[in-house]
């Protein structure tokens, strides 16, 4: 399929996009949605990359370093000891609310999200797979052992009172920028069996479940078109539904504030504010 690039300039009002989007979604019913991490920057919750794509932070913590040095797990965890209250007190966005009446109209036949905040499901969106987890509860890497995050930051809490009496700018996916000597920090191991606790997201260097990549697959197959909202597509494991989807001859559409990874056979792309567009464009739909 060969269409022509829509595009809405940031300048415009979210009215014309939000009319575009309304307009693509008449002629496409049938969404396959994927999100990123800019769906939740309105819920507090901060992103990794700039307008254009570039980390504006030193990337996040990788698998394998996780996983072998208690050095880095002690860094990580005293940093979320932190950081992890904005996320655990966002609040759904107007974006979130809007994804969830897309779907109540019918229009959303998958969901997709890059975020492990949990946020699509309390606002009401039930076709959902976190593809890259959720960060609310954490498991053992040796006996699968499972406790809910919250539990285990009370519990670090309790054993390093210095470090939770610590501020700083809180930073994404429930990290803090707070720099600081960790050696003393002290990490809650598994309870069962003393192995590495690790929240239930796919790290860098991970990768994602099959389970969870095949059922995304399956629904792409049902779908009329893409839509990816709040997300620059730079990670592979998300970008790669949007590459199949265009070899499969979809529209791949893109609202998002900057570039995405995508962008070379994007068939429309809006580039502006998420939530009053995609309030718009809902508004539109009612009234059919």
């Amino acid at each position: 399929m060969t269409q022509a690039v829509e595009s809405v300039e940031k300048r415009e009002s979210s009215e014309v996009a939000g009319e575009a989007l309304a307009a693509f979604i008449r002629r496409y019913p049938k969404l396959w949605v994927i999100t990123g991490a800019g769906v939740s920057t309105d819920s507090g919750i901060p992103d990794y990359r700039d307008a254009d794509g570039q980390w504006k932070r030193p990337p996040p913590v990788q698998h394998g370093d996780f996983m072998s040095s208690f050095a880095v797990r002690q860094r990580y965890w005293a940093r979320a000891l932190v950081g992890f209250k904005a996320m655990r007190e966002a609040q759904v966005s107007g974006a979130h609310r809007a994804l969830a009446k897309l779907e109540a109209m019918g229009h959303v036949e998958l969901l997709v999200t890059q975020n492990v905040d949990r946020l699509h499901q309390r606002a009401g969106s039930k076709k959902v797979i976190d593809l890259h987890g959720r960060a609310d509860v954490v498991a053992c890497m040796a006996c699968g052992y499972q406790m809910m995050r919250h539990a285990m930051h009370s519990e670090m809490a309790r054993m390093n009172p210095a470090f939770a009496a610590l501020d700083a700018r809180h930073a994404p996916d429930g990290d803090a920028d707070l720099e600081t000597d960790f050696s003393t920090f002290n990490v809650l191991d598994c309870p069962r069996c003393k192995g590495i606790l690790k929240p239930q997201v796919v790290y860098y260097g991970d990768v994602v479940p099959p389970a969870r990549r095949l059922a995304a697959q399956s629904a792409l197959q049902q779908a009329d078109a893409v839509l990816a909202v709040g997300t620059s597509l730079m990670v592979y494991s998300g970008y790669r539904f949007c590459r199949d989807a265009h070899a499969m001859g979809l529209p791949v559409a893109s609202l998002s504030l900057g570039v995405t990874r995508a962008d070379g056979f994007l068939t429309h792309q809006w580039r502006a504010p998420l939530t009053p567009v995609l309030e718009y464009a809902v508004g539109r739909l009612k009234k059919g």
